[in-house]
């Protein structure tokens, strides 16, 4: 009976230190939010991440997430999107553009699919301030569909990459071009007079009539009159003789 019970007691103890050596499962990690890992794992956005970060607007976005308890609403072109655009598009912008161009794909607040309905128009950009006519984002909802405009391009949400309450990253169709960079351009305004400029042909003769002309050519014909006068005059007194 002794053996037994110390039979028992020793595989118990063996038991115990097996799973005392064996090591604790840590929990798995959170992580901070990273733009680019989601667009990565959601595939067909190559060309949208080597912009984010060649611009530094993902590692902005990145702090921004998690950091801080503002929320952000990114619209992400897939890379068939880009591919539409008309050839040279992005090589011809400057470097600044193209941080303007990213910016305004994202709306410095969260956004649901259902506050689309109630948002304001235009909305404000990361790009700048849409209320001064450069970077106007209008979006309109017909029942689940969500369409976009900026004045150059009207595209559509396609659906929902990801959302978590504070980032919503939404696919849509076209790459958002903004006002600014490719509306039509201004019109020139006509050039003013500049001062001293030499007068045309039409004030050069009004300049050669001028009233001093004038008085010279009457003084000197009565002065011819005058010298005849004096003459005839003169005549008439010698036969008068």
């Amino acid at each position: 009976m002794k053996n037994h019970i110390f039979l028992i007691s020793a595989v118990l103890l063996v038991q115990v230190i097996a799973i005392a050596a064996q090591p604790a499962a840590a929990p798995a990690p959170a992580g901070p939010t990273n733009i680019t890992k989601i667009l990565e794992k959601a595939g067909q956005y190559t060309t949208l991440i080597r912009l984010l970060k060649s611009t530094q607007v993902g590692d902005q976005i990145n702090t921004q997430l998690n950091n801080s308890n503002q929320g952000l609403t990114m619209f992400a072109p897939p890379d068939n999107a880009f591919s539409n655009l008309k050839s040279g598009t992005l090589n011809s912008l400057t470097d600044q553009e193209k941080v303007e161009v990213i910016q305004f794909h994202i709306v410095p607040s969260f956004l649901s699919v259902s506050n689309f309905q109630t948002v304001s128009n235009p909305l404000r950009t990361q790009a700048g301030d849409a209320n001064n006519g450069q970077f106007p984002l209008n979006v309109t909802t017909a029942g689940n569909q969500v369409n976009i405009t900026t004045g150059v391009v009207d595209t559509t949400i396609a659906n929902t990459i990801y959302s978590d309450n504070t980032l919503a990253v939404y696919q849509i169709d076209k790459v958002l071009l903004p006002l600014d960079l490719f509306g039509p351009p201004a019109p020139a305004a006509a050039p003013k007079p500049q001062k001293g400029s030499a007068p045309n042909s039409k004030d050069k003769s009004a300049a050669d009539s001028s009233p001093s002309d004038d008085d010279s050519s009457d003084a000197m014909g009565l002065a011819c009159h005058g010298v005849l006068s004096f003459f005839v005059a003169a005549v008439i007194v010698a036969f008068s003789l």
